[in-house]
């Protein structure tokens, strides 16, 4: 059997040139896109890679955490001890953790190690994980609210000319409700009544202007509103929920399945997305088997190249969420085709940076060994 003992860990920082124009999605900096790529090297040889990419910054944070905190709780460990080192990581960090930079860094770590151990069983996690589908729906997403009315639209049948049958909108932060709901009935008008329109507001509204608004946009029989309030006002979702034709959905900020307590105690959404970055792949896995036991559906947030393998193993999968603006730093995209998702057969997650990209836009990085 190959020695699967942890002898390094390496990271690399990224800031890559946006293809085109920044999202102009009004929450996010006007600045090149970061990547933490995180490389966890064995006695054997295998090496699995994790990434992350913070959307507001902190790439250099993240990558001191690794460093100081994470590395030395895993150096010498069976990469195969995915849970015990999870939870390690987790009880190790609980005075500066449970949320935010220790999280995000113990994801990394969490999906490069079933990286690892996918390479090492050589299989795609789908398969190790227990096969459940061979596809799962993609919804194109990126109908950026700063694009005006006519932009958004024009996006969204560039995603429908692809196959999809579902796209996601967005309302709130740079336009008042009220051009909001103008906006999404003239998505409808424009779409027809066979294709899905997911909302997004980013956590921009109050309930009760979610309320509100939501009443004009349930007459556009939306498939879903999705984060309408901050991820803290649990109760404002349950509001939001009870008042509303429209299921209302989210879970992507939220850090953990303990973070996600209430809506399991008092469901109201029913669908969740879990984000890898806030947990790994352990922890996604099991707020999916959480959910399915109230009949929550999972989509998760962004990361379409990985999530297809979560989807895939998975009995309450819903839709998986495509996000064009990182087809071009890999080296085989996972791109829809006939609005479907498939998962890799290459052994572990599949995912691999192009190496031109690895050494022209690294910016910083660290090495630690045993």
């Amino acid at each position: 059997m190959t020695d699967t003992t942890i002898t390094g860990l390496k990271t690399t920082l990224l800031r890559v040139p946006w293809p085109g124009e920044p999202p102009p999605n009004g929450i996010m900096a006007a600045q090149d896109r970061q990547y933490v790529v995180l490389e966890i090297m064995t006695k054997g040889g295998i090496t699995g890679m994790g990434y992350l990419q913070p959307l507001r910054g902190g790439s250099e944070t993240l990558d001191a955490c690794l460093r100081e905190m994470i590395a030395p709780m895993i150096l010498g460990r069976d990469a195969t001890e995915i849970e015990g080192i999870w939870q390690s990581i987790w009880k190790g960090t609980y005075w500066m953790g449970r949320a935010g930079v220790t999280v995000f860094a113990q994801s990394a770590v969490d999906i490069a190690l079933w990286d690892i151990v996918g390479k090492r069983a050589g299989l795609p996690l789908y398969r190790l994980w227990g096969k459940c589908r061979d596809e799962v729906p993609a919804y194109g997403s990126g109908c950026w609210r700063g694009l005006g009315r006519d932009g958004m639209i024009d996006r969204a049948k560039q995603f429908t000319g692809m196959g999809m049958k579902a796209i996601k909108m967005q309302v709130a932060h740079i336009r008042p409700w009220r051009e909001d709901v103008k906006n999404v009935h003239a998505m409808r008008d424009a779409l027809g009544p066979d294709i899905e329109i997911m909302i997004d507001v980013n956590m921009g509204w109050t309930a009760d202007t979610a309320i509100q608004a939501g009443h004009h946009i349930d007459e556009a029989d939306p498939y879903w509103l999705e984060e309408p309030v901050v991820c803290e006002d649990f109760e404002g979702y349950r509001r939001v929920a009870a008042a509303l034709k429209t299921r209302v959905v989210g879970g992507e900020t939220h850090v953990t399945r303990y973070d996600m307590r209430p809506f399991f105690a008092q469901p109201s959404a029913p669908i969740l997305q879990p984000d890898m970055m806030r947990g790994g792949l352990t922890e996604l896995r099991k707020i999916a088997a959480v959910a399915d036991t109230w009949g929550i559906q999972i989509a998760p947030h962004l990361f379409h190249e990985i999530m297809v393998h979560v989807l895939c193993s998975i009995p309450n999968a819903n839709y998986a969420e495509y996000m064009d603006w990182n087809d071009d730093i890999w080296a085989e995209s996972a791109i829809p085709k006939d609005g479907v998702v498939r998962p890799t057969e290459t052994p572990g997650h599949g995912v691999r940076f192009k190496p031109e990209l690895l050494k022209d836009c690294r910016v910083g990085g660290t090495e630690v060994t045993r």
